[in-house]
């Protein structure tokens, strides 16, 4: 990069450790932070985050399979409520009964009666970060953060409608195009196809 003077998008990461101590609801981490020992569709990952379109903030969240590090599931709403996390498990080409833990942050999206329902009766276990560390939820965190990288920081987006399709195009190129050193250089399609079976 510095014989061609290219100079990256990406920053480093900065965080601050949080000592937050009003946890209203207890949960076990049952990944500790391994990312990498699971089958297919065996463990889920999510988190959300906002774009801000047409003097508005929108949230998006991502349904993330640990196996294979694709974007499995999705939405886009006004709202940053439990609706928008089950309308992107509702978007899953496989049954849900395929998954086994549901790993997310401790926020109310995640943790309320129409999330815990929708597990049990699909008996995936839930799977809590501990508060204030995005380190226990990495892979989420840094599927984000390329999100904003790549797609978000230098678009500009009409309407929710032009943010919808381009967001379709993206996941679809995420997924079946670029390549993820984590994978061994494959796309998540790709290591899905070899490595699945």
């Amino acid at each position: 990069m510095k014989k061609y003077n290219l100079i990256s998008n990406y920053t480093k990461i900065k965080y601050k450790h949080s000592n937050t101590t009003d946890v209203t609801y207890k949960y076990n981490n049952l990944l500790n932070q391994d990312f990498d020992s699971y089958k297919l569709h065996e463990v889920v990952v999510s988190d959300l985050t906002y774009v801000f379109i047409s003097n508005k903030w929108y949230y998006v969240c991502f349904l993330v399979d640990l196996f294979n590090r694709e974007i499995i599931g999705y939405d886009v709403s006004l709202h940053k409520n439990a609706k928008l996390v089950e309308s992107s498990f509702n978007k899953l080409q496989f049954s849900l009964s395929n998954i086994k833990i549901f790993h997310t942050d401790q926020g109310s999206e995640f943790n309320n009666n129409l999330i815990y329902n929708l597990l049990v009766k699909n008996w995936i276990q839930k799977s809590y970060s501990k508060p204030g560390c995005p380190y226990d939820n990495a892979v989420a965190e840094s599927t984000y953060k390329i999100f904003k990288t790549e797609f978000i920081k230098n678009n500009k987006f009409k309407n929710v409608e032009q943010f919808k399709l381009e967001l379709f195009d993206y996941i679809n190129w995420y997924n079946n195009i670029r390549i993820h050193s984590k994978l061994n250089y494959l796309t998540p399609v790709q290591y899905r196809n070899y490595y699945s079976t």
